[in-house]
């Protein structure tokens, strides 16, 4: 097991990292809490793999159990279902003593967490996630959401959690479409992290197509330690944390227009990338070179262009809804190189005409 420490001020706290140390997730967070009941939060999926196994943990650590579930997939994110778990919360006697276990990918992470942040004005969360992409991203960093009609994560509270447990055994039974959804999110850790994680996704592509254990584990790994460091310097997303959202931008644009659940998070995000790094060519003095690199690179895990059409001006009026926007104006994270990003205003006439030249590309396929 390898222990990433998120050293957020006043409210650090460890990332777990091993093969089956979910058989061990009562004992673990049994030596962080002395609550009496766990509620567990997990969806139907999820439930029926390791709901048990992870109530049976939590039980022999002597936590009184119950759990609430939600349907899969990403209509869940819910301003009506977290109204509907905080109910539940309220009938079950849930109090600021006790703890809530987030159990799943990033929709129950997210809106369990969020849940958590609000209820009582805040009590104790753990995250146990089953998916890539909820290990190497979305249950590190204390980033709570709930999706609204106007776009994605627009309701949402900060919220660090108390421990995350992350068994990368778990990982083998997700489907091909979730794998790729969470090597997407590894692409962008790379790209953003610097050379030296860039030049290991490169070499490693293959290995984590195929879900090698070793690549896999390093992946996850350095994945949480970038965002561990990044976390760590700018909680509230103030400043540094902002290029955790490179590929967001567009990538939540396309998951509102086309209705969510549509298409994953993470081909979402990869097709954002693909977007932000020729508009970076233009605003950030990237090379081409670069925007042929990471082409390569995502192509090479299987997150090829996408052939989805959206209007480009409904993708715009989403872009400038954004939660980096101000006055109106999308923001987005652009990248020069490895590990060299800013994130800029980028005004209507730039970004509709880099929408339009997107769309062009769409209609020849």
């Amino acid at each position: 097991m390898t222990t990433i420490r998120v050293d957020v001020p006043g409210a650090a706290y460890d990332v777990l990292v091993g093969d089956g140390v979910i058989a061990r997730v009562g004992e673990l967070v049994r030596a962080r809490s002395g609550a009496a009941r766990a509620m567990i939060v997990t969806d139907s999926v999820v439930e029926g793999l390791h709901g048990m196994p992870v109530s049976v943990a939590l039980s022999q650590a002597e936590f009184s159990t119950d759990s609430l579930t939600v349907p899969a997939g990403e209509t869940s994110k819910s301003w009506s279902l977290a109204g509907e778990l905080l109910e539940g919360f309220a009938r079950r006697g849930i109090d600021r003593g006790d703890l809530c276990v987030a159990l799943g990918g990033g929709v129950v992470g997210d809106l369990a967490g969020f849940v958590a942040a609000v209820y009582l004005r805040g009590i104790d969360y753990v995250q146990v996630p089953t998916t890539l992409l909820a290990m190497v991203d979305s249950s590190v960093g204390g980033k709570t959401a709930v999706d609204l009609a106007a776009g994605k994560n627009l309701a949402g509270a900060f919220k660090q959690p108390l421990l995350v447990v992350a068994d990368t055994a778990v990982l083998a039974s997700l489907s091909d479409d979730q794998w790729q959804s969470g090597l997407a999110e590894v692409a962008k850790s790379a790209v953003l992290d610097g050379e030296e994680f860039l030049a290991w996704m490169e070499a490693n592509a293959s290995a984590l197509v195929r879900r090698d254990p070793d690549a896999v584990a390093e992946a996850v790994i350095r994945c949480v330690r970038f965002k561990a460091g990044v976390v760590a310097r700018d909680e509230r997303e103030e400043g540094p944390r902002e290029c955790l959202n490179y590929g967001h931008t567009l990538g939540h644009a396309l998951e509102t227009v086309l209705g969510y659940g549509t298409i994953t998070h993470g081909a979402a995000v990869a097709e954002g990338m693909r977007f932000a790094v020729r508009l970076s060519v233009e605003l950030a003095g990237a090379d081409t070179s670069f925007v042929r690199r990471q082409d390569r690179l995502l192509d090479s895990l299987g997150l090829t262009a996408l052939s989805l059409r959206a209007e480009p001006s409904a993708l715009m009026a989403a872009m400038r809804g954004d939660k980096k926007s101000r006055g109106g104006v999308a923001r987005m994270v652009l990248v020069s190189g490895p590990g060299e990003w800013l994130c800029e205003r980028v005004v209507d006439e730039t970004a509709s005409a880099h929408l339009d030249a997107w769309a062009s590309t769409k209609k020849g396929e």
